[in-house]
């Protein structure tokens, strides 16, 4: 059987951290057994679908790098693939249903329902609907239809079934089907439910393999007993664990930013946050914890998959994300970095290239101090500040020094007189002050850093001093003198 999988988010918001996961898990599958994956789109919540949240979805699936062969917007032979475009399907096979006797039309009122379900909980017993419709002659029919009460459309659930389901991930996992109760599959305004439109919408598409997450597995039942009402063949099932957060409470927005827009606009890279998903339930075995789109795809198996609940982590995103930050090309890092920084207040609006050169250079040595783009802002004063500021204790403490003055004067007369400052002649410059002022290790070199940077610690002198420039070096040396 060739496989064919889906991703059917409903555009009601971003798209979130599970969502992502559960696309990537399918693409990884479709793409590790060469076949296909579809992208459709499930708004029959019409009241909070829109097309804007439609368009976040898929923009951040094409930002993590998730392409599809079928679906909204590529097209493909099972058009449409939004599920408010194929109302007329679900009603066709609705209409079936009631023939067959696997559907009727329920009248009973929210109130009548909520009451109900409280007796049952009362009871002890799993809220469920008890049959109230079930066998309703014509005249009670016409009854509730004269009094404008307009009917959902029930399943009839067969009574004491026990429903197998083959899971990948979670072997054989069996319901009964007595504690699921007759269940809605159209409503009062002829709006399919998501139970029924997901079966319909994986069957005419093909759909090979089911991989979803966890909350949907007591969904399963029902859907099967669709399949077997309509004489369908069914796909197989995965369902992938929950996501919690490192309190292994199911994970929300006090953990963190939840989607994936979120992520983006912090300036995360997309194939570290891809890395980041592939490893939350999934683990090919070892020690590795680094890997390309391209190796998660061959060793990516269902198999592989595991039972237990993944956890949330940002540290351990925070770590990857740095990691690829310091891989990634400078050019790229800078482009990212500069709305940043124009947001703090560093960088003018239109930048020249000769400004952008430079802020490459910048760029070079504050990404070995960040987890994501947006903490650049948080390293990069030096660079652009006239007059340093001497915030930390430890640099007023080294202010004091009776080393401080000689340092600065002996510092400042090779750097007047130098050329050009590369990190080289730089390295040279901090070597012959020491030789000229008698002085060795942090007596030279913890006077030049408060002075030029303003802290005790950060990134190497003769990195820093060349980005600086000789203006500025100067400025500052002459500030510390005085």
């Amino acid at each position: 059987m060739s496989v064919r999988v889906r991703f059917a988010p409903s555009p009601t918001g971003p798209l979130h951290i599970g969502g992502a996961r559960s696309a990537l898990f399918n693409w990884l599958y479709a793409r590790h057994h060469g076949g296909k994956f579809l992208v459709r789109i499930e708004d029959t919540d019409i009241e909070r679908s829109s097309r804007e949240s439609e368009k976040n979805i898929l923009d951040a699936l094409r930002w993590l790098g998730i392409d599809w062969d079928e679906g909204i917007e590529v097209g493909g032979p099972n058009e449409p693939y939004r599920q408010t475009e194929r109302l007329e399907v679900y009603r066709k096979l609705a209409k079936e249903l009631v023939a067959t006797g696997h559907a009727y039309d329920c009248y009973c009122s929210e109130e009548e329902l909520a009451a109900e379900r409280e007796a049952l909980m009362e009871k002890g017993e799993l809220p469920r609907y008890l049959g109230k419709c079930r066998s309703l002659s014509p005249e009670d029919k016409a009854k509730f239809e004269a009094a404008g009460r307009p009917p959902v459309l029930r399943f009839r659930v067969p009574e004491n079934q026990i429903i197998t389901i083959h899971d990948y991930v979670r072997g054989q996992v069996e319901f009964e089907s007595n504690g699921i109760g007759d269940f809605i599959i159209m409503k009062s305004d002829n709006i399919p439910t998501y139970n029924f439109a997901v079966v319909v919408d994986d069957h005419d598409m093909n759909i090979s393999h089911v991989v979803r997450a966890e909350e949907h597995l007591s969904n399963t039942p029902r859907q099967i007993l669709i399949y077997d009402a309509l004489g369908w063949q069914k796909p197989d099932f995965a369902h992938i664990s929950l996501i919690l957060g490192k309190d292994r409470s199911k994970m929300s927005k006090r953990h963190g930013a939840t989607s994936i827009e979120q992520y983006q606009n912090l300036g995360y890279l997309p194939e570290a946050l891809v890395n980041f998903l592939a490893l939350l339930g999934w683990s090919p075995g070892g020690e590795e914890e680094i890997f390309t789109l391209e190796e998660i795809k061959e060793q990516f198996t269902l198999e592989k998959v595991a039972k237990n609940p993944a956890v949330f982590d940002i540290d351990k995103l925070n770590w990857l994300n740095g990691h690829y930050i310091r891989q990634a090309p400078v050019g790229r890092l800078t482009k990212l970095a500069i709305p940043f920084l124009q947001e703090a207040g560093y960088l003018e609006e239109n930048l020249s290239q000769e400004r952008i050169a430079w802020l490459e250079q910048v760029v070079a040595i504050a990404r070995n101090y960040i987890s994501y783009m947006q903490e650049i802002t948080q390293h990069v004063d030096i660079f652009f500040r006239d007059q340093v500021e001497v915030l930390e204790e430890d640099a007023k403490q080294v202010q004091t020094w009776e080393q401080m003055s000689v340092v600065m004067k002996t510092a400042h007369a090779l750097f007047a007189a130098a050329e050009e400052l590369t990190e080289e002649s730089v390295k040279a410059m901090i070597k012959a002050v020491g030789k000229q002022s008698g002085l060795k290790g942090k007596f030279i070199f913890q006077p030049l850093r408060v002075a030029i940077t303003g802290r005790t610690h950060g990134p190497e002198l003769h990195q820093i001093i060349p980005v600086i420039g000789k203006a500025k070096t100067l400025a500052r040396l002459e500030a510390a003198i005085k």
